[in-house]
């Protein structure tokens, strides 16, 4: 065993750490220490692990656990660690606290699976996302005053919102739209009555504003504030402070110490803070006021952390952590005109340059361009709150003023230029054409929905610019281009991909979709998954990209009926007929780009009277019918160089999810265990078809042409194949011209 918790030592931590091999319990927390965490490869007794405020210099990933099946305490938190969270199912975990980090993805299954385990995993909402946005999509706080731990509380003309959520050991609260709050940590020796997380006043307070004094937020290991939607730039942030636990009467309550450490957007303000010491005594208020707090990203984060030198079990076990009583954040800008005013001031505008055009142009044409261009810049605005933004004097610097050199490619929306930032950070910039109507809406669509999305398999939206006529989306380098640039370049803008990278793109872009389409805080259908939309960065990891036509649904709610929309050969039969949309329709897209990456050729044959089949797709399903080898399909530049069962296995699979019927498409989740060979596909039976209600088995039984076949994945002939891409076409243009 090796406690040295709140010791203060300095340093890089010892290397000769490693050779403790019969370490059962090791304790570093609220120290000095620098580095990274060591190798754990060697401590197969460990019980109990805490390294934690760990000052590192650099990223540092998930420690390699595997080899210690007897943990039962693992307290990595404040260590900024990057990455997912690793399979830890093996391990005999009682507690886990990984709070302070910046992890991908979502909570891993296996962290609910015991009944008394209690573990903690926080997302933070650092800003204003997509949730908020949908609630309120265009305001903004000038102003947020909370009553922590208390009810609703007005002092003079300022009011304090309540605080009243019980709190708990790993427990995020969004409490309203514009702020929230955690609080993470059990209290010592499994203690979990309610006054660890929230603190009563015990007698009465003589104090001014008491009522905001008698209760307060408490946590044993850190409580966490966030202010959302604010407006960028200076605000005035004040702390009010009571110690109301602890006594000042001689008796054994008067023996308790606290001491915690209080940050603001991620700086040390007060180390160490003890209130009856700033106070001079219990029930006595300190008011702390912190000016000029910068906001930069619509977000302010006030964390209230334990500094491990206060008491642990005196007066009673768990009343050692942070204690806050109120908060305020102001805005050092003046309030903004009133929403009533802003509307007032917009009617009478809009009014007159109705009546001004209607003259000129025409009623008919003149309602359909205000109502348009009014929809696009409210949203622009409402969305503007929660994305970095870049300046068009910074991107154009960044792009040597959009120099040709730079430029990666040209699409529908428009040209997209490598960039460097000032940093030396290497970015993509998406140039929205000036004269797209559809092109505006896509924008707005795409900051609302990809804002806040980190997934490994999903491309970063790093923020966008809007001045004047110039819109810009910023998204991370990829480096490879295009999966459809690596597939069918040619000369030095091809790639030739060999099977395992192969294998792992067509993973990694399921991954990806099973996290849209499951796992996402806002689940959603991308509705255009394509070669063209997986990116790949230098490391040819596949991230799916262009969230322009993506829909989002609820948890409640996983069809709609749309207007048709998406890529010809790509687009699942039911949506472009009947436009049912369901996340069926991205597995019957995923399903077209799996047989791509198989093939190394675009699914859609360029026309030719001489040609039996038109897609690679339908050409695959004939195969099958007629029992001939799929194998003929893999692409012929791997020549020998493959796995021919894991190549059928992906074919089949391709083909299980371009079936015609909805119903009999798998869920993303089950695609990836299928690739993966968690699950075997002879065994495979789709465990959860959609109700009868979403309409899938109405269109189940279309009959397409005479040609085609009433059961299973339909066989198309020349002729229907052809009469169904046409309609596909006919609905492209029409929604996106």
């Amino acid at each position: 065993m090796l406690v040295l918790s709140a010791n203060n030592p300095s340093g890089e931590l010892p290397l000769e750490l490693n050779g403790l091999t019969n370490l059962t319990e090791l304790k570093l927390s609220s120290n000095n220490f620098t580095g990274k965490i060591p190798s754990l490869g060697t401590w197969i007794q460990l019980r109990k692990l805490s390294i934690s405020d760990l000052d590192g210099n650099s990223s540092q990933y998930f420690p390699d656990l595997s080899n210690i099946t007897g943990m039962e305490l693992l307290d990595l938190s404040f260590n900024n660690l990057e990455g997912d969270i690793p399979d830890l199912k093996e391990l005999d975990l009682e507690k886990m606290y990984l709070t302070g980090n910046s992890l991908n993805g979502s909570i891993p299954a296996w962290i609910n699976g015991g009944d008394t385990a209690q573990y903690e995993l926080i997302q933070k909402l650092r800003s204003c996302k997509q949730l908020v946005s949908l609630l309120y999509p265009y305001m903004e706080y000038s102003s947020i005053r909370i009553n922590c731990g208390g009810p609703k509380v007005t002092i003079g003309n300022l009011t304090y919102e309540a605080d009243e959520d019980s709190g708990g050991a790993a427990k995020f609260d969004p409490t309203s739209g514009f702020w929230g709050t955690s609080s993470t940590g059990n209290a010592l020796g499994g203690n979990h009555r309610l006054s660890n997380y929230v603190a009563t006043n015990v007698s009465a307070l003589t104090i001014n504003d008491s009522q905001l004094y008698t209760t307060a937020r408490l946590s044993p290991l850190s409580i966490t504030y966030y202010g959302r939607c604010l407006p960028n730039g200076n605000f005035t942030v004040t702390l009010h402070f009571a110690e109301i636990v602890f006594r000042d009467n001689m008796s054994f309550q008067s023996l308790g110490r606290r001491s915690f450490d209080v940050y603001i957007q991620g700086v040390c303000i007060f180390k160490n803070f003890d209130i009856r010491k700033e106070a001079g005594g219990v029930d006595r208020a300190v008011i702390k006021e912190i000016k000029n707090v910068v906001v930069t990203n619509t977000t302010l984060e006030i964390r209230f952390q334990y500094a491990g030198k206060g008491t642990t079990a005196v007066p009673s076990r768990g009343s050692y952590g942070p204690l806050i009583s109120a908060i305020s954040m102001v805005s050092d800008i003046s309030p903004p005109i009133s929403d009533k005013s802003i509307k007032t001031i917009v009617i009478v505008a809009v009014a007159g340059i109705v009546c001004l055009i209607f003259i000129i142009f025409g009623v008919e044409r003149l309602a359909f361009y205000m109502q348009e261009r009014l929809r696009w810049e409210r949203d622009l605005r409402g969305f503007n709150l929660q994305t970095y933004q870049f300046t068009y004097r910074q991107i154009r610097a960044a792009t040597r003023n959009f120099s040709a050199s730079n430029k990666l490619g040209q699409g529908g929306f428009g040209a997209v230029y490598r960039g460097t930032l000032s940093d030396g950070t290497i970015i993509a910039v998406k140039q929205l054409s000036q004269t797209s109507n559809q092109g505006n809406r896509e924008f707005v669509n795409e900051i609302g929905l990809m804002t806040g999305i980190q997934h490994p398999n999903i491309v970063r939206l790093y923020g966008c610019c809007a001045e004047s006529n110039h819109l810009m989306l910023v998204y991370e380098y990829m480096e490879n281009n295009s999966l459809a640039q690596a597939l069918y370049g040619h000369g030095n803008t091809g790639l030739l991909l060999d099977w395992p990278t192969r294998q792992n793109i067509c993973v990694g872009v399921a991954r990806g979709l099973a996290f849209l389409h499951e796992e996402s805080i806002l689940r959603m259908v991308h509705r255009d998954i394509k070669a063209a939309n997986v990116l790949l960065d230098r490391h040819l990891t596949p991230k799916i990209a262009d969230f322009g036509l993506a829909k989002l649904f609820s948890e409640d709610r996983t069809q709609a009926r749309t207007a048709p929309a998406g890529t010809l050969g790509y687009m699942a039969p039911e949506y472009a007929y009947t436009g049912q949309l369901t996340y069926k329709v991205d597995v019957f897209s995923f399903g077209v780009l799996a047989m791509e990456i198989v093939t190394g050729t675009p699914n859609v044959y360029p026309p030719a009277d001489d040609l039996e089949y038109l897609t690679i797709v339908h050409r695959a399903t004939a195969l099958q019918q007629q029992d001939e080898s799929l194998i003929h399909l893999v692409d012929s530049r791997l020549g020998l160089h493959f796995d021919a069962e894991e190549a059928l296995r992906m074919i089949r699979i391709a083909l299980l999810c371009t079936n015609n019927n909805p119903n009999e498409r798998p869920l993303m989740s089950e695609v990836v265990d299928l690739l993966q060979g968690n699950i075997n596909l002879q065994d495979y039976r789709v465990r959860s078809p959609e109700s009868p209600e979403t309409g899938h088995g109405e269109f189940s039984n279309l009959v397409l042409s005479p040609e085609t076949y009433h059961e299973g994945h339909e066989g198309f002939s020349y002729k229907s194949i052809v009469s169904l891409l046409d309609f596909e076409m006919m609905m492209h243009c029409a929604f996106v011209i």
